[in-house]
């Protein structure tokens, strides 16, 4: 692991950075935000979109970056890699962005950071999960991308840890939407540290985002008797396969990952169930609270996950630009590579790759609600 440089980037310091160093000196700068607002997780795209809004609006009430307005740029990339293709290019060749937050999803993020880093445009994701969004296939860093989330073999690993150390658990079930680059990531190293730490994987079934009848693989499960199974795909997914099961009367507990947050998680159908997330809208941090207030107090309604992830992403961005005291990506770059950040997800520094070293939260399903259970660091 790298040595980090620690930049310290409390608004007094950057606002002196910037009155010193240089940078934009009036004008705009466009900020584009890829998100769903449309497809099979609009929620999370909608929740996304808010929190970014929200940091740039609480930016341009302070006098923007380096003096510069800001100016979002809002596309719906569907959480699918066509959309987000023609997203991502529209923003970079038509509006003349630098600077891309999102996407959400990973098989939709993947692609765009390949044009982002071609392009030599920093691409922030808030919430994509996967390695392969920050490093290449032969295991090189994209100079260009990073991302404000933790990812899937840390996430998968709090899961079996949780599972197996917390719950006593020690025979899990795996279903996996092979095409999914999120759900196989997850799937695949919650199965790694399940039987490091001496557990079972009794059982594992394959399914297709289009499925709508889970009834054979819940025969399987049934038969397999494990303590857990493990579901790490979206809540859209979720909602179906828990309501199937229920409706079966099967009492087999389900865990997942951060794709479980979501409005329109079926709480009847998923409580009993755990998830692993990055931030619970419970916490008691002080940048916790006032997020929640500033967002509630915007929007009307909690913010999620999805939400805090994208204030962080774009926080954290405008931060690194400060620093940099120019709208140069290369600078940027370095800056984010130095950077100590206290966002409302934790503190953030960056790895050589490019993610986020930070802590994990383990949120509860239950008929009332999601309640906070407990935080793994890593």
């Amino acid at each position: 692991m790298k040595s980090f440089k620690i930049l310290s980037v409390l608004v007094a310091s950057v606002m002196l950075l910037a009155a010193c160093g240089g940078g934009g000196g009036g004008g705009e700068l466009k900020i584009a935000i890829l998100a769903p607002l449309s497809g099979p997780v609009p929620t999370f795209g909608e929740m996304t979109r808010d929190g970014a809004l929200l940091a740039i609006e609480e930016w341009n009430a302070k006098g923007g970056v380096l003096g510069m307005t800001i100016v979002p740029i809002v596309e719906d990339s569907q959480c699918t890699p066509d959309p987000a293709v023609n997203a991502a290019n529209k923003v970079i060749n038509q509006d003349g962005v630098h600077y891309i937050i999102g996407e959400v999803c990973s098989k939709a993020s993947i692609p765009v950071s390949e044009i982002a880093n071609a392009a030599k445009v920093i691409q922030m994701s808030p919430t994509s999960t996967n390695p392969s969004v920050t490093v290449d296939q032969n295991g090189v860093t994209k100079t260009y991308i990073y991302r404000a989330c933790f990812i899937d073999p840390f996430q998968g690993l709090v899961g079996a840890k949780f599972a197996y150390e917390n719950l006593g658990y020690r025979k899990a079930f795996v279903m996996v939407d092979q095409a999914n680059d999120y759900v196989k990531g997850l799937a695949e190293n919650f199965k790694t540290a399940f039987t490091d730490l001496g557990g079972e994987i009794v059982g594992e079934a394959s399914y297709t985002a289009n499925d709508t009848d889970f009834s054979s693989i819940l025969a399987q499960i049934d038969e397999a008797d494990p303590d857990i199974v493990y579901l790490p795909d979206y809540y859209n997914i979720v909602n179906l396969v828990t309501a199937q099961a229920k409706d079966k009367g099967m009492n087999v507990p389900f865990m997942g990952g951060d794709g479980w947050d979501s409005a329109d998680l079926n709480l009847e159908a998923a409580a009993g169930g755990y998830f692993t997330n990055h931030y619970s809208p419970d916490s008691d941090a002080p940048l916790a609270v006032d997020f929640r207030a500033a967002f509630e107090a915007k929007y009307g309604k909690t913010p999620d996950a999805l939400a805090a992830l994208a204030y962080d992403a774009t926080n954290l961005l405008l931060a690194a630009i400060e620093a940099a005291g120019a709208d140069d990506t290369d600078k940027v770059a370095t800056a984010l590579n130095e950077i100590s950040f206290e966002a409302v997800s934790g503190t953030i520094t960056f790895d050589e790759q490019h993610n986020p070293i930070k802590a994990a939260t383990i949120l509860k399903v239950t008929t009332e609600g999601v309640q906070f259970e407990t935080v793994v660091n890593p």
